[in-house]
């Protein structure tokens, strides 16, 4: 592991110059992201510091990076872009850079803006990072696309991280009542965990997608996937459910 080698490479190094210090800031960091160790991260923070709060690298572009670094580990993120507004202009079209202004961006809850400069990002490796792929499923969710973040997850291979952005996309679309997308996630959790918890998401999303149909935010008709959905779940509660549903639907001559 080319991280792991720099760490090593580095380890013995008494830093004495800005790059020195930005070198095992940036490697302390990769090392404490990867393991989740706090010990690293503190250290890839205080060396940040370090260099960003000198009186010879303040004003520099490296000794700014470094600042936003630290306050990013500190998940600071309003100090984060002030300090990248501040040399936004140097990396327009710079991937790294982008990637970190765009979870910024999302973090204090810019997502039209975070969404957009996601998007600009070519790099594969980036792009098929598990950071970048739940960030911008949940922009899309935040900016009433939840289209596009249920895609997101259709083009993963099964993995720990896909079920890991199901959840993301099943609990950020049932809080921003886009019920559709929110009962096809948890449908897809419920067949692969058992866990009570999927059932009652499922349940709360049909029964909000059933009320939109009723106030004619919905098509009529989606009954047909909230019956669906509903059959294929093996709870007791169903059947009571079932038996509102299909009564409306006969009431108002909706085929299912």
């Amino acid at each position: 592991d080319e991280v792991h080698e720099a760490y090593l490479l580095l380890k013995d190094l008494e830093p004495t110059v800005p790059q020195e210090y930005i070198l095992k800031g940036v490697v302390n960091a990769a090392i404490g992201q990867e393991s989740g160790s706090r010990e690293n991260l503190k250290v890839a923070q205080q060396y940040f510091q370090l260099v960003g709060g000198s009186a010879s690298e303040c004003d520099t572009i490296p000794g700014r990076q470094c600042m936003a670094s630290c306050f990013f580990l500190l998940k600071q993120f309003d100090d984060v872009l002030l300090y990248l507004n501040s040399i936004k202009s140097y990396f327009y079209n710079d991937d790294t850079f982008n990637f970190n202004y765009a979870q910024a961006k999302a973090a204090v809850g810019d997502f039209k803006e975070a969404e957009e400069v996601f998007l600009l990002i070519q790099n594969e490796k980036i792009k098929n990072d598990y950071v970048y792929l739940s960030w911008l499923a949940r922009c899309y969710i935040m900016n009433n696309n939840p289209r596009m973040a249920w895609e997101l997850y259709l083009k993963m291979e099964t993995s720990g991280e896909a079920f890991s952005l199901l959840q993301l996309i099943a609990n950020d679309c049932y809080k921003m009542g886009q019920f559709y997308y929110a009962s096809q996630a948890f449908d897809v959790l419920e067949r692969l965990d058992p866990n009570p918890e999927y059932w009652e998401g499922k349940r709360g999303a049909c029964v909000g997608m059933f009320q939109m149909v009723i106030a004619g935010k919905e098509p009529k008709e989606t009954i047909g996937d909230i019956v669906m959905q509903l059959r294929s779940a093996n709870n007791p509660q169903v059947e009571g459910i079932l038996r509102i549903v299909t009564k409306y639907a006969k009431d108002n001559r909706i085929a299912i």
